[in-house]
C-alpha cells in the first residue's frame, strides 16, 4: 500500500492505522460519519479499505462482531460520545462472547478540550467515553502522543488478535494527520505453555480418555475464534469418540458426521442428548462457555469431576487444575495422542431434515413446520444467523449441515443482532448468502439495516417470525409490556425501494416464498411468517415442560 503522507521513514497516524488493519485481514469497516472522525473516515475512503456506511452505529457494531467472528478480526469507526457510546452494547456482546472487534472513536482535539468545556458530544468529561470502553475491551488507549500513535495502535490490536476479543482506540482528530516515525509493528503475542506442565496435564487426560466407558466431546466456540476447529476434528476423527456441541458453537462440527449425537442444551436439547451426554463418565469440553442458555437456563447436569474442562483462561482434568496450559497447546496435543479408537458405538444420531410433514397445504404454519421445512431449504452458500428468542431456540433441531456456518448471539443475547450481522456476514463471505432468522420485536430494532444491505447490493434472506411480540418474555411473566405495534413486514421492500417480500400464513405459502428466495438478483428477500401469538418451537417447549416439572412439589411420602 501506498502511504498517503510518507517522506523517508515517516507515517501519518490514520494510514497507520489503515495499514495494520490490512495486513491483519481487514478489507471493510463499518460506521456512521460524524464530525470528529469524518478525517480519518476520508483518509479510509481513499484507502483500499471499504467503507460500509449503516443507518445506525449499532448495526455498524453488530455487523462488525459478525464480520469479526467469519474474518478474524473486524473494525467499527463512529464519532465521538453518541457515536461511541451507542456502540457499547455491541463491544459488551464482543467481549462476552470473545469476538474480536476494533472499536475506533473519533474525538475531540486537545486544543478543542482545553478551550471549550462544554463541547458538543462531551457526557461528563473528556475521558467518560474511555472510562466506560476501559470496562468493555481487551485493551483501549487514547491516541494523546503522535510519538506513542504507532505503539499503542499496535498493542491494542495485538491484545484484540490475542485474547480475541473487542479494543478500543480514540482518535482525537488532530492526531490523524500528525506524521511520526515509523517503527516495526510490534508481533502479535503468543501464550506458551509450560512443556513439563502440558505433558503431565495430557497423561492424565489420556489416560481417563482410554479408559472412559461413555467418553463425548463438547466442541466450544473457543475453538473457532482460535482457530482450532481442525485438531479438534483430528482428535474426533482419529477417537471416534461421540460428539456434541452446545448452542453458542453450532456448526462447529459437519452435522453429518457419524460422531455427531446432535446439540446439547441441557433441557432445550433432545432428551436422547440430554441423557447420553449427562450420562457421561468423561465429558471432554473444548472451549466451551458454560452460560445459562448453553446450559438450557441451567436445566444441565454435569459433574465437574467428570468433565475434562479446556480453555483459553483454565484447564481442569476433573478435580485437578493445571496453570500455564495453553488451549491450542492441549487441543493439539489430543489430535496427536495415541489412543484406541471406538467403534461405531450406540449413541443418539440427530434426525437430520424431515421436510414438510403431512398435513394440508392450507394449514396454518407453525414455528415447528417452519424449520422442518427450512432443514430441507439451506444449501452449503448459506450462513445461517439467529436473533436470539425463538429463532435462536428453535435452530437447536435445524439441521445445520448444509449451511456453511451458524453465527448467534447465544450468551450476551442482545435482540437486534441478526439483520445487520448479515451485512459484516456477507462482506466478510462474498460467495455465500446470509439467513436471517429474527423475531417480530428484534427486527423493529434493527431491521432498518435492510435499508444498508440494498445500498451495496446484499441479497439476505430474511425471515421475520411475526407473533406480535416477545414470546419467550411471555412465558416467563406475561403482560402488555410484551407486546409490539403489528407492522406488515411485506411491505418494507415498498419503503425501501428494494427487495422482494412474502406474506407466509400456510405451508403452501412456505414453499412458495422460499422458492422465490432462492432466486439472486443482488436483492434481499423478507417473508413475513405469520404466526399464532402462544406458538413455540419443541426446544422451548421442552424447556418449559422440565422448569415446571422442577417446580412442582414432590407429594409426601414420594421423596
Amino acid at each position: 500500500m501506498e502511504v498517503r503522507g510518507e517522506t523517508g521513514r515517516m507515517v501519518r497516524v490514520g494510514d497507520y492505522l489503515i495499514e495494520r488493519l490490512r495486513a491483519h485481514g481487514v478489507d471493510h469497516i463499518f460506521g456512521v460519519p460524524g464530525d470528529f472522525v469524518l478525517g480519518f473516515m476520508k483518509d479510509i475512503e481513499n484507502s483500499p479499505l471499504s467503507l460500509v456506511t449503516t443507518c445506525d452505529e449499532q448495526g455498524a457494531g453488530f455487523a462488525a462482531d459478525a464480520y469479526a467472528r467469519l474474518r478474524g478480526l473486524g473494525a467499527v469507526c463512529v464519532t465521538y460520545g453518541v457515536g461511541g457510546l451507542k456502540v457499547t452494547n455491541t463491544t459488551g456482546q464482543a467481549y462476552a462472547e470473545e469476538s474480536p472487534v476494533l472499536v475506533i472513536s473519533g474525538a475531540p482535539s486537545f486544543s478543542e478540550r482545553r478551550s471549550y468545556p462544554l463541547l458538543h458530544h462531551k457526557v461528563r468529561t473528556y475521558d467518560t467515553q474511555y472510562k466506560v470502553f476501559q470496562h468493555l475491551t481487551a485493551a483501549s488507549a487514547v491516541i494523546d502522543e503522535p510519538e506513542d500513535a504507532l505503539r499503542e495502535i499496535d498493542r491494542v490490536l495485538g491484545a484484540v488478535l490475542r485474547l480475541k476479543r473487542p479494543g478500543y482506540l480514540e482518535l482525537p482528530r488532530d492526531i490523524v494527520d500528525r506524521e511520526v516515525p515509523r517503527v516495526p509493528p510490534l508481533p502479535v503475542p503468543s501464550d506458551a505453555s509450560d512443556p513439563r506442565t502440558l505433558e503431565a496435564a495430557l497423561a492424565e487426560a489420556t489416560a481417563w480418555i482410554a479408559s472412559a466407558r461413555q467418553p463425548v466431546i463438547v466442541l466450544g466456540v473457543e475453538l473457532s475464534r482460535f482457530d482450532l476447529i481442525e485438531p479438534a476434528m483430528r482428535f474426533v476423527e482419529r477417537s471416534g469418540i461421540p460428539t456434541t456441541v452446545a448452542l453458542l458453537d453450532k456448526s462447529a462440527i459437519d452435522e453429518r458426521h457419524p460422531s455427531f449425537i446432535g446439540v446439547y442444551a441441557g433441557a432445550m436439547g433432545r432428551p436422547e442428548v440430554q441423557e447420553y451426554v449427562e450420562g457421561s463418565d468423561c465429558l471432554i469440553q473444548l472451549g466451551t462457555l458454560p452460560t445459562d442458555l448453553n446450559l438450557g437456563v441451567y436445566t444441565a447436569h454435569l459433574d465437574p469431576a467428570r468433565c475434562i474442562d479446556a480453555t483459553r483462561n483454565r484447564l481442569a482434568v476433573g478435580l485437578h487444575t493445571y496453570e500455564q496450559v495453553g488451549l491450542a497447546d492441549f487441543v493439539e496435543g489430543l489430535a496427536r495422542a495415541d489412543l484406541p479408537r471406538r467403534p461405531s458405538g450406540d449413541h443418539p444420531r440427530p434426525p437430520g431434515a424431515k421436510g414438510r410433514t403431512s398435513g394440508s397445504p392450507d394449514d396454518a404454519i407453525t414455528v415447528a413446520a417452519l424449520f422442518r421445512r427450512l432443514g430441507t431449504f439451506l444449501t452449503d452458500d448459506l450462513i445461517v444467523l439467529a436473533d436470539p428468542g425463538d429463532a435462536l431456540f428453535a435452530a437447536i433441531d435445524l439441521p445445520v449441515y448444509e449451511a456453511r456456518d451458524f453465527l448467534a448471539p447465544a450468551f450476551y443475547a442482545s435482540l437486534g443482532f441478526a439483520v445487520p450481522a448479515a451485512i459484516g456476514a456477507q462482506l466478510a463471505r462474498p460467495n455465500d448468502r446470509p439467513l436471517v432468522l429474527v423475531g417480530d420485536g428484534a427486527f423493529q430494532m434493527t431491521g432498518m439495516e435492510l435499508s444498508t444491505c440494498a445500498r451495496y447490493g446484499l441479497d439476505p434472506i430474511v425471515i421475520v417470525l411475526n407473533n406480535g411480540g416477545y414470546t419467550t418474555e411471555r412465558l416467563i411473566l406475561d403482560g402488555a409490556f410484551n407486546d409490539i405495534q403489528r407492522w406488515d413486514y411485506s411491505k418494507v421492500p415498498e419503503v425501501i425501494g428494494a427487495g422482494r417480500a412474502h406474506r407466509v400464513e400456510t405451508a403452501d405459502d412456505l414453499d412458495r416464498a422460499l422458492a422465490d428466495a432462492r432466486r439472486r438478483d443482488g436483492q434481499f428477500v423478507l417473508l413475513d411468517v405469520r404466526l399464532d401469538t402462544l406458538d413455540v418451537s419443541p426446544a422451548l417447549r421442552r424447556l418449559g415442560e422440565s422448569l415446571q416439572q422442577a417446580a412442582t412439589p414432590v407429594p409426601a411420602g414420594n421423596e
